[in-house]
């Protein structure tokens, strides 16, 4: 038999490996994706180039869409020497990572190691939190440096330290963060000394990037970056991207796959009893309420909820009792759910070309379904028969094996076909304009030729 220490390494190479190849493993194997991904590099890249961290600029023109950080990140990139494609990409996954140690180590010291481990692996390998972990925007930044104030305060010390973290938050994407950090404030209510040093430390490390931002451009950053970009993406329909109330029903069920079946632990009332995890359920409905009334919706705008999300059900997995049929079902319904990855990969490069709603049906192979029904009984046996970690590690690694398999075959499909990268490689003397109405095409092209190209219209 092992030995404790042979065992815990084993553990360790283990948890490594899963690491590389689920955040780092292929991350060029595709061009930057999307409009904003090319822009917000295109502006790191421009910071690194001249040094001024201050004003972000795209092809020369100040842009004050989003706050420094995701830029300071890029140009961090590009001055360590990486290329176009891992300067943006590289420092994103590894605040990922970081803050999947952090989140583990955090939720191990108040809650034990059963309910840090299931949170932790849920999400570290639901789908939501490994897409953003994989592109460069200002969504998994923020998510990490909010989720870590909030698991600071929720351990009731580091008051610095989570002070430090929700300014880079703040940082990160603006006042978004300040307003999903309320339930933090009323957490500490009777601690007012501490809110103190934490709102200072915050200011301390935010507030000058702003300040300096607003004595360099005056008006024209106040209005375009609070009235244009929080006010009224909040508050009106002007930067087209209105959904219903309902929008991040499904995009919280999707964005947990394959673990979308837990998010029905979350109405297990017997863990509610404990102040912690009344935080974690107040940032997540709080956060949910927040987004679901603002006009402006985008899958991403939820990621910060997701670390709550898995925490309160690694919680409830820790408590729940083994061998009873609700679990057994749980579990097996997870597993059930990899059935949908051929079919979700298949359909990925035509929805990211023409967006969610027409990326094509799912076609569901059935060559996969015996395979599933296998993996989903011994998940489910494995659950009968009190062996829970097993079961979740299963589904875990099998994941992990779909991901490999996305990034080596479906990544260079997304690079032919949604991103600007080959377009650009395979005739880059020919391409000397650029029609304004693909958004997506325009701003990878020009960042890939390193200038802003013309209107072809």
């Amino acid at each position: 038999m092992f030995s404790l220490v042979q065992r815990r390494w084993a553990l360790l190479l283990v948890g490594a490996a899963a690491i590389y190849f689920l955040y780092f493993f292929g991350l060029t194997r595709t061009g930057l994706l999307g409009p904003d991904e090319p822009r917000y590099a295109a502006i790191g890249k421009a910071m690194a180039a001249t040094g001024d961290w201050i004003t972000p600029r795209l092809w020369g023109d100040p842009w004050f869409e989003k706050p420094a950080l995701l830029y300071w990140m890029t140009a961090a990139g590009f001055r360590a020497g990486l290329d176009p494609d891992l300067a943006p990409r590289l420092p994103v996954a590894i605040v990922s990572v970081a803050f999947l140690i952090y989140f583990f180590v955090a939720l191990r010291r108040e809650f034990g190691d059963r309910a840090a481990s299931y949170a932790t692996v849920i999400l570290g390998t639901s789908a939501g939190w490994l897409a953003f972990s994989h592109v460069a925007v200002t969504d998994l930044p923020m998510s990490a440096a909010l989720a870590g104030a909030m698991l600071a305060v929720m351990g009731g010390r580091g008051r610095a330290f989570a002070g430090a973290l929700l300014g880079l938050a703040v940082l990160a994407k603006g006042l978004v963060p300040l307003a999903l950090f309320l339930p933090a404030l009323w957490f500490w209510r009777k601690r007012v000394p501490d809110l103190l040093v934490l709102l200072s430390v915050a200011v301390a490390v935010a507030v000058p990037w702003y300040l300096l931002a607003t004595i360099r451009n005056g008006v024209p950053f106040l209005e375009e970056f609070f009235l244009k970009h929080h006010f009224e993406r909040f508050l009106t329909g002007a930067l087209q991207h209105e959904q219903s109330f309902w929008f991040y029903v499904p995009i919280l069920v999707a964005g947990f796959f394959p673990w979308s079946p837990m998010l029905l632990l979350l109405f297990e009332k017997r863990m509610y009893k404990d102040t912690r995890v009344m935080l974690l359920l107040g940032w997540l409905a709080w956060g949910f309420l927040f987004f679901s009334v603002s006009r402006n919706k985008l899958p991403g705008y939820l990621l910060p909820l997701f670390p709550a999300a898995a925490a309160l059900i690694g919680i409830a997995l820790a408590e729940a009792k083994s061998r009873t049929v609700k679990m057994v079902c749980l579990i097996a319904a997870c597993a059930a759910l990899l059935f949908l990855i051929p079919a979700i990969q298949e359909v990925l490069p035509q929805a990211l070309v023409s967006g969610l709603a027409r990326g094509g049906f799912l076609f569901l192979p059935l060559i996969w379904i015996f395979p599933v029904v296998l993996i989903t009984l011994l998940c489910g046996f494995l659950e009968a028969k009190g062996r829970r970690e097993w079961a979740v590690g299963t589904i875990a690694l099998l994941t992990a094996i779909a991901v490999v398999r996305l990034v080596w075959e479906v990544y260079p499909v997304l690079d032919r076909q949604a991103s600007a990268r080959a377009k650009w490689r395979s005739n880059p003397d020919s391409i000397t304009c650029v029609s304004n109405d693909n958004r997506s095409l325009r701003y990878g092209l020009s960042y890939y030729a390193g200038r802003s190209l013309p209107d072809c219209n």
